[in-house]
Parts: C-alpha cells; structure tokens; sequence
C-alpha cells in the first residue's frame, strides 16, 4: 500500500492511513432475506443498524440466515478501516451463513472512544456486539489485519463462544518489536514515516485509540483457525528494510498458529494485504471452512 500511489506504505503493520486509495467492495447497508433457524424471538436482524454497548453506540451490519448447527461469522476490519469496506465478503459470505460486521469505536459510524482503548475495552464492545447479533449461537471471528490481532487476543477468554478463527494477514503479536528491530532509530528516508506512523497507531494515538501491547500468544485450545497470510512481498518496497520486513511479518503470522492446537497456515499468492479484496475466494474459502469444522465440534 502506497500513499498517493508511491513514496512509502503506509502500513500493512497495524492500519490503512491511505484506505480510500484501495477500493472497497462495498455497499452501504447490506440486506437480505432472514431465515432464522433459532428461536422466533429472538432479537435478530438483517440491514445496518446502531446498538448500544456500555453506553456507545455501536454500528452493526447483519445479512444471511441462521442455518442450523451453524456458527454466527463476525467480521473484524483493519485498522483504518470499517464494516463498508468488508461489505463484499460479507455478502458473499451470506449466502450460506448469518453474517455480521461491525465497527469499533472511533471507526465508521460508531461513537468515538471516551478516552484511550486496550484491548480488554475493546474486547467488551465485540462481546456486546456478539450478544445482540448471535444471541445463543457460537461464532467465528475473521479479522483483517489489527482486526485479526483482537480476535485472537479476545478467543482464549471466551472459548464458550468462540468455535473458530480466521486471521487474513493479522498485525503480529510482536509487531512493536519487530518495527523498533527492522527500522532502527537511525534510519532515514520512508521507513522513518513508516516506523513513527506505525507505533504511533499501536501506542494509541489513532482515530481508536486503541494501545496495542506486544504479547504472548496464548492458547484458545483446539478450535479451528485458519491463518492466511500474502504472497505478494510487497513489504519489500520499503528502501532498505523491506526484505527484513517481510520476513518479520511472515515470522509474526507463523507465531499466531500457537493461538490453537488445530491452527493451520496458508498463503493468498496474488494478494497483499487486503487478502478478502484481492483474492475475495480464498477469503470466503477458508472462512466457510472453518465455520464447517465449527460447526462439527
């Protein structure tokens, strides 16, 4: 990713300063019909509407039936980002399963953070959200990017909900070491505004401000997960750094497979980092096959 087309990427690493450049797939508001397969009363949805978590309100996206022993997918956008941009995937994914998306606080059309962010706050909006989308239903969270770092953080404390995950390209859960080690402090030229921007965004002073600490990866026992990460190197552009970069952050994706006992790696050859808007088939291939080893379990 490239701002203005050239000069530096402005980050795979965490956030998309330069999103607008990279089209999304999207529509507005997704709709469709709802054929729930749960309880008549329970409060399901389909189309775009605001819920309120812990007094903020909160911008939800739903579509798709809720098949039979079937998970909820959530999908958790990067940063930078927001549930239009997802909005592609999501309709493609809905043709088999309920789908939601929805956006974080300070991104799209949620409220803006009360103050800064950490994870566990964070992580208490996403639990509300799967509380009004899924109700009694069990889910499997697919992130993009920052995305797939929280849903991996959030799985390991809440395996009663959480049957699978989907992490396409996720920021590494080392990503503050591995961008002091890969542009040092003498660096100069792009890398200097890669370096600032990128730990400037985990050390929250983005639109979120969300804190992002590096971390053990910790265990969420034997559920699916599908870790995908790109084929095109196109980290390697960065003057200087970029080889080192890219094996970093193929390192960091390894990393995430502890994350489960039945953790599997795989490699989107024709993408970058917006894996599900380059190669939108092996996004929707490897969330619908998790979902169906979820739905086994």
């Amino acid at each position: 990713m490239f701002r203005n087309g050239k000069a530096f990427i402005t980050t795979a690493l965490t956030v998309t300063v330069a999103g607008a450049a990279l089209a999304g797939c999207g529509t507005d508001a997704i709709s469709g019909p709802l054929k729930s397969a749960a309880k008549e009363d329970q409060d399901l949805f389909t189309g775009t509407q605001k819920i309120k978590v812990d007094g903020q309100s909160v911008n939800v996206s739903c579509s798709g039936g809720l098949a039979v022993k079937r998970p909820v997918i959530v999908l958790m956008h990067g940063g930078g980002d927001d549930l239009k941009k997802m909005a592609g995937l999501q309709k493609s994914l809905s043709k088999e399963d309920r789908v939601c998306s929805y956006d974080r606080l300070g991104a799209g059309a949620s409220d803006k953070p009360d103050g800064p962010q950490t994870l566990d706050s964070s992580g208490k909006i996403l639990s509300g959200v799967i509380d009004h989308v899924a109700a009694d239903t069990e889910v499997v969270l697919a992130g993009h990017s920052l995305g797939g770092l929280i849903a991996a953080r959030y799985a390991p404390d809440h395996q009663d909900k959480v049957t699978g995950l989907v992490m396409m390209d996720a920021t590494s859960p080392t990503q503050n070491d591995d961008l002091t080690k890969g542009i040092p402090e003498s660096a100069k030229g792009p890398a200097v505004e890669l370096r600032e921007q990128t730990l400037g965004i985990l050390q929250g002073k983005g639109p979120e401000k969300l804190t992002v600490p590096d971390g053990e990866v910790r265990s969420a026992g034997d559920i699916p997960v599908e870790v995908v990460q790109h084929g095109k190197q196109y980290l390697a552009a960065v003057p200087e750094y970029g080889p080192d970069l890219e094996t970093a952050w193929a390192e960091g994706q390894r990393k995430w497979l502890g994350v489960s006992s039945e953790s599997k790696l795989s490699t989107a050859k024709n993408s970058e980092h917006y894996i599900y808007v380059d190669e939108p088939k092996v996004a929707v291939k490897a969330i619908q096959g998790v979902a169906a080893k979820a739905s086994k379990l």
